[in-house]
């Protein structure tokens, strides 16, 4: 597996390890419908030429990863770290608007409540309408035109936070199926088969269903299942089943799609009477270089056993950034912060800590589908392997 494939370890699960912000619903797909047969080699290529630059719809996300579910907001939340934390757990719809590479707007739709990012030229909105605040983020010119090329030809809500110039940036919380399905199809290597199952529908568009199954007996993974519309190769839904468990851990999936340009006023967003705004201005910096999933080459090689992410890839959260080092190859692989990695306001909040269970020598998160140990040192492990696994790694160090 080349460094460049190695990108959605840290996407995948450094958000989770140091903000349980990692986002891995069911929405099952429709009934089989008749398609031309294609091999995986050509969907993979669908989606690599992609040219859906507008759409508007509605997402579905479930997941059943064993977590308790847990409030976003309240006496003792973390912003951010419980807020990520509530969407590894239960249900959430939400609606996304894209009209090219820099107007995208998510609404993610709690209950009784909306939360907003709003993504318009140099001009980002976020807002909470339970709190009934907003915060303005202003992106000069220079980081702006990195930003824009820096982005594939299907820009979506959950792209820009991993990659955003400045530490400032804010998650977007709920990604969206190509979003996700980008991060797994850039992971595909010798260690997966990825096959074609039936196709379906979803959302009353059919689609190809490509399969990635990790050929380790080691990972809590089963399968990825990415439903790819069949017309435009956009990824329309994505399922990941943990191993040993009947139904699916988490899905993700479009319920409803317009692929039809939005209407131009969904992009200007002005905060409601009395809502307290925090203005931010990012520096200007260019951004990490992203690329389009692509055919993988079966023979690709595997990374050294210890293998070190550069500092600029090494997580994409907030502030400075600790160097990562990741053991192991492919689904087994585990990533290693360094001590004082953890911060002390998440291991310590009342409400995260109903998700940690001590073990010796500090604390660990366990779902279907990743593992985290937080040691008292602040040394922090993760992965997609059981919690043994990391307490392994945890001692060879």
């Amino acid at each position: 597996m080349t460094r460049a494939r190695q990108r959605w370890l840290p996407a995948l699960l450094l958000p989770l390890a140091l903000a349980i912000a990692v986002v891995l619903g069911s929405v099952q797909a429709g009934a089989s419908v008749s398609l031309p047969p294609k091999s995986a080699e050509e969907i993979l290529a669908m989606i690599a030429r992609t040219q859906v630059r507008a759409l508007s719809g509605a997402i579905e996300q479930k997941a059943e990863l064993g977590l308790p579910e847990l409030p976003a907001s309240g006496p003792g939340a973390v912003p951010g770290a419980a807020s990520a934390l509530e969407f590894l757990t239960g249900s959430h719809t939400a609606r996304v608007y894209v009209d090219g590479p820099l107007k995208v707007r998510l609404q993610i739709l709690d209950q009784m409540a909306e939360r907003d990012v709003v993504i318009n030229g140099g001009d980002v909105w976020l807002y909470n309408s339970k709190q009934n605040s907003a915060t303005h983020l202003t992106v000069p010119e220079p980081s702006l035109a990195d930003l824009e090329n820096s982005l594939p030809t299907r820009p979506t809500p959950g792209m820009f936070a991993p990659d955003m110039p400045a530490p400032e940036m804010p998650p977007t919380d709920m990604p969206t199926p190509e979003a996700m399905a980008g991060r797994f199809l850039a992971a595909v290597d010798a260690a997966t088969e990825v096959t074609v199952a039936e196709a379906s529908s979803v959302a009353g568009r059919s689609v190809y269903s490509l399969v990635l199954n990790p050929r380790s007996t080691e990972t809590l993974v089963d399968s990825v299942t990415i439903d790819v519309d069949s017309q435009t190769g956009l990824p329309l839904g994505v399922e990941v089943r943990a191993a040993g468990q009947a139904e699916p851990a988490y899905s993700l999936a479009y319920t409803q799609l317009d692929l039809s340009t939005p209407d131009a006023a969904l992009f200007d967003f002005t905060p409601p009477p009395g809502a307290t705004v925090t203005e931010q201005v990012l520096p200007a910096k260019p951004v990490p270089t992203m690329t389009q999933p692509s055919t993988p080459a079966p023979d690709a090689p595997a990374p050294a056993p210890d293998a070190t992410i550069p500092e600029d890839q090494a997580a994409p959260g907030h502030g400075s950034r600790p160097r990562a080092t990741v053991t192991g190859q492919g689904w087994d692989s585990v990533i290693a912060l360094p001590a004082g990695a953890a911060q002390t306001e998440f291991t310590s909040n009342p409400l995260l800590s109903q998700a940690l269970q001590p073990v010796d020598g500090g604390r660990a998160l366990t779902t279907s589908l990743v593992s985290v140990l937080i040691l008292d040192d602040g040394r922090v492990f993760a992965g997609m392997v059981p919690l043994e696994r990391l307490q392994s790694a945890a001692a060879a160090q």
